[in-house]
């Protein structure tokens, strides 16, 4: 009897000692992934992350673009997080020039197109895109028997005098990609020649996109039928129309070197105590059902060939064949120049 009982006390220590174990075991684990603070998805999206590799996703948000890839260089020896996404390629050089991220050659690399890929080290893998275009209002070209631009040159003749609102590089995402795509269609030598051409033809140059799109658009009641905004922005008028539409009610200018293409990447920080989490969640970024989500959340596309867009995207979406030639070498080297003497040129 006192060995049974013996035994039994074995059994249980062992299992009370399996138990106090099994959370340890089945410990959930934090991945934080640093971002601009424009990134948004589905919160169902990162729920399936969480649940398919028992771990926790923290988002830390640390500014725009710029601000971020600082943030990441600053503490690149004592990294804020485990993977950093949303340097685009205005800010790809940077990046890379400061070592901030650890190689890692996802495997859905083979679904997305080489135009993409703008690292050959594989360090910032690319996630989505947008292109920053020329937008204009159909109805206001229809009613004043006027052609909708076409080109860049378009905006220089008196026939569109005082019809076009930008916003100011040094101070909007899409105002700098439009002076990039100034500068990649007319050269280093002529765009600012272009840039006072459209201040004699009477641009009207406003500090961000919401204020040129919402204040100064027709589109939205404003005065200026063609405003610098996304090649997405036709879609999403038919999206979030209050009144069912048949057709978009604006279109982008997509004519060849007329659009600037911004991509984004994310990365491995050096430094990561979470190198396989990492791992898995840049591959999850890639992946169809993170990419299908992207759209309706941060109006930019998949670069997976495998995701697919929302009926409304295929229908309305116009992609330029040919965008604004600036590397991001070039950018990374002169951007501050040319913000610079655009400013000093333009506004003073």
């Amino acid at each position: 009897m006192k060995k049974f009982s013996l035994f039994i006390l074995s059994i249980i220590a062992l299992t009370t000692g399996a138990c106090a174990q099994k959370p340890d075991s089945e410990e959930i684990r934090t991945l934080t992934v640093m971002t601009h603070d424009s990134f948004a998805i589905s919160e169902s999206v990162v729920a399936s992350f969480e649940e398919q590799n028992n771990v926790q996703v923290q988002f830390l948000e640390v500014g725009d673009t710029g601000t971020a890839v600082n943030k990441a260089a600053l503490s690149k020896d004592n990294p804020l997080a485990d993977v950093f996404y949303g340097v685009d390629n205005t800010f790809l050089s940077r990046a890379l020039e400061e070592e901030i991220f650890e190689t890692y050659q996802s495997p859905l690399l083979g679904d997305i197109d080489s135009v993409f890929q703008l690292d050959e080290g594989y360090r910032a893998l690319p996630v989505d895109f947008g292109d920053v275009c020329l937008n204009y209002q159909k109805a206001y070209f229809e009613e004043n028997n006027l052609a909708p631009p076409d080109s860049l040159e378009d905006l220089i003749d008196p026939a569109y005098q005082g019809l076009l609102t930008v916003e100011n590089p040094a101070t909007s995402s899409p105002g700098l990609a439009f002076l990039l795509t100034t500068i990649g269609h007319f050269g280093e030598d002529g765009y600012l020649d272009y840039w006072l051409a459209l201040v004699k033809n009477e641009v009207n140059i406003v500090n961000d996109w919401e204020t040129a799109y919402y204040a100064e658009f027709s589109q939205a009641g404003g005065p200026d039928p063609i405003v610098v905004s996304y090649g997405s922005s036709p879609p999403f008028e038919v999206l979030f129309a209050e009144e069912p539409l048949d057709d978009a009610p604006t279109a982008a200018v997509t004519s060849p070197g007329s659009c600037f293409r911004q991509i984004e990447f994310v990365g491995i920080l050096k430094g990561t105590k979470n190198r396989d989490l990492a791992e898995k969640w840049v591959d999850f970024m890639l992946s169809p059902e993170f990419q299908e989500d992207i759209p309706l959340n941060m109006y930019v596309f998949p670069v997976n060939s495998n995701a697919v867009l929302e009926e409304t995207f295929q229908k309305f979406m116009d992609v330029p064949e040919i965008t604004a030639d600036v590397s991001p070498a070039a950018i990374a080297e002169n951007r501050e120049k040319w913000i610079n003497d655009w400013t000093e040129t333009i506004l003073r």
